[in-house]
């Protein structure tokens, strides 16, 4: 779905007065490689490049070096971003930069209607998208009125209701409270075990990448880790030499692997740590 050949980016920065201060090189020559149906998630302190990527994908911005292809279109050709972003939907951190609409079904239509998709076609559209993210019962409400969460889901099914094949997620619950985070991790999911959509999910939150498929970790606008999250979160002191955490229950057993306690590597979830603690020390 997504392949990357030594992808640079790199961008002129200014002072106040405009006046050229040097260049900085945001993607440093990375390789990326991102089947059909992949949950891939991309983590990385700010600065380390993570949302260049995003906006690379997308054909927003153009390779400075390398390759880009998504879907098989090459993302330094003009006459392929249209199918470009068909096939990659981008979903940002605020959802009010993507709500155009003052009623629900209106903003999920706009991507379809932009597309020249046929009236019938987009009522069926609409009514999938907002079924498929559980917002059906708000088709017909006012953006305004809905919590950060289900702002963030319209957000969501106004991007599926285009069929894409993959979705990239740039930070999608920085502005949530937990809830609200919990209500959209959980909708992408099923979107990509229940309908086999490619998804990109660019987070802080390290408790949100446990069931990918795949984790990715940038600095400096390199690829530094890439594997599964068990063999990722294994590596406490080479995540933290990133700047990263771990997920909560991940730094708890490693805490207590070093107060001596006998806890396994890689506890991602409460279950594996309760299971694990309850092995060793139930019966004691």
């Amino acid at each position: 779905m997504i392949k990357a050949s030594k992808l640079a980016y790199e961008y002129i920065r200014r002072d106040e007065e405009g006046n050229v201060e040097g260049v900085v090189r945001a993607i440093d020559g990375i390789d990326l490689d991102i089947k059909r149906g992949d949950f891939v998630a991309i983590l990385g302190h700010n600065g380390s490049g993570k949302s260049t990527v995003a906006k690379e994908i997308n054909a927003i911005l153009e390779p400075t070096e390398g390759v880009l292809f998504v879907n098989g279109f090459d993302t330094s050709k003009e006459e392929d971003v249209w199918n470009i972003r068909q096939s990659a939907g981008m979903v940002f951190q605020n959802p009010d930069n993507q709500l155009v609409a003052s009623v629900v079904e209106e903003d999920v239509a706009f991507g379809p209607e932009n597309l020249g998709v046929p009236t019938n076609d987009i009522i069926n559209r609409v009514a999938y998208a907002l079924e498929k993210v559980g917002m059906t019962a708000y088709r017909t409400s006012s953006p305004n009125h809905l919590s950060g969460g289900q702002k963030q889901r319209v957000a969501i099914a106004g991007i599926l209701a285009m069929k894409p094949k993959c979705i990239v997620l740039d930070e999608p619950t920085a502005m949530l409270d937990p809830n609200g985070r919990k209500e959209v991790i959980a909708t992408i999911h099923e979107l990509n075990k229940e309908e086999g959509i490619t998804i990109l999910l660019i987070t802080h939150y390290m408790d949100e990448v446990v069931d990918c498929d795949k984790v990715i970790v940038m600095d400096n606008g390199k690829v530094v880790m890439q594997g599964t999250p068990r063999e990722i979160f294994s590596q406490p002191e080479e995540i933290k030499k990133h700047k990263l955490d771990l997920p909560q229950v991940t730094e708890l057993a490693c805490e207590l692997r070093k107060d001596g306690f006998k806890m396994p590597e890689g506890v991602l979830t409460v279950d594996e740590f309760v299971e694990a603690f309850v092995s060793e020390y139930g019966k004691k």
